[in-house]
């Protein structure tokens, strides 16, 4: 869950609508993991949500507005560069709908 006494922003209220919805499905859940490059050492990508379970883990990408495309293609990059990926899922605030990418 996000924490801290900045502002919140739209996208930070359905990450946390997200991870109270599907935290009693996991062993465990982190958020806002950034993922660098091996080779330049820049930032290339955050998983919204990373959930583990006992025989792998699942990644959510959070958007605010429907926009399954980019989140897909999103999606994509970050399970190249994440191991024991089970499963990707696409989760929009707006409407609150939940799709498996």
């Amino acid at each position: 869950m996000i924490t801290g006494t900045a502002k919140r922003q739209k996208h930070d209220k359905y990450q946390d609508y997200l991870y109270e919805r599907i935290k009693h499905s996991y062993n465990e859940i982190l958020t806002n993991i950034p993922l660098y490059s091996q080779k330049k050492g820049r930032r290339i990508a955050e998983i919204d949500i990373l959930a583990f379970h006992n025989d792998g883990c699942d990644i959510y990408e959070v958007k605010c507005s429907y926009r399954p495309v980019k989140a897909k293609k999103q999606l994509t990059k970050i399970k190249r560069l994440v191991p024991n990926v089970k499963n990707t899922f696409f989760f929009c605030g707006e409407s609150g709908v939940l799709e498996s990418v």
